[in-house]
């Protein structure tokens, strides 16, 4: 895929803004219900309810809801090129989401991070989860600056017609498939150049 030029470049950037604005309104507008819940859940354990199976489905459906808005305001929302995210605090996220679900996240990156550079992973891994229904697991790794994204399953379910969206090829995508519309547009956005590789049992993305 070819680098885009600064004029592109800044449309694009400008475009992926207003959009990371929306998906930080949307995330901070459902955390706080999300907690009040959550307390609630707390409240009724200390009343001795808490071992009730009505009460630990509500407590580990909030859990993986908590889980997922925590991921997907990384994944949607705003960053700027000043902030950084700590491995600790990318560790917690990639344990929450790890934790009860078919797919196992395993961060080996060290130190802090650019946010902006998290949110392409973090896109990228919505990318990748979709060709793991199934299960399977998810290596991330960075050397010199370049990311790597590798899974690994007994068997994946390529989508060519999908996939092709990241090297920039029009066509339809579903709301559950946004991020292979976002992804590209962002790591363009950075300069970067997007390339993936989608096998029987396993799947690649690079940047």
């Amino acid at each position: 895929m070819p680098l885009e030029s600064p004029q592109t470049v800044a449309g694009i950037q400008a475009e992926a803004d207003l959009v990371a604005l929306v998906g930080s309104r949307l995330c901070h507008d459902l955390i706080s219900p999300l907690g009040a819940i959550g307390n609630g859940v707390e409240l009724l354990t200390m009343s001795g309810m808490g071992r009730s199976p009505e009460v630990q489905l509500i407590a580990e459906s909030v859990a993986a809801a908590n889980a997922r808005i925590k991921f997907f305001r990384i994944a949607f929302g705003q960053a700027s090129a000043e902030q950084r995210l700590g491995a600790p605090e990318i560790t917690a996220v990639m344990a929450e989401m790890s934790r009860g679900g078919r797919l196992q996240y395993r961060w080996e990156a060290s130190g802090d991070q650019p946010r902006r550079l998290v949110k392409l992973v973090f896109l990228a891994l919505l990318c990748l989860e979709p060709a793991l229904p199934w299960g399977g697991e998810i290596w991330i790794t960075e050397v010199d600056g370049s990311w790597l994204l590798r899974a690994t399953a007994k068997r994946t379910k390529p989508d060519p017609d999908l996939w092709a969206r990241l090297d920039g090829v029009p066509g339809p995508v579903s709301p559950a498939q946004v991020q292979f519309a976002l992804l590209p547009r962002e790591v363009a956005a950075l300069g970067r150049r997007l390339v993936w590789e989608i096998g029987e049992t396993g799947a690649e993305i690079r940047f």
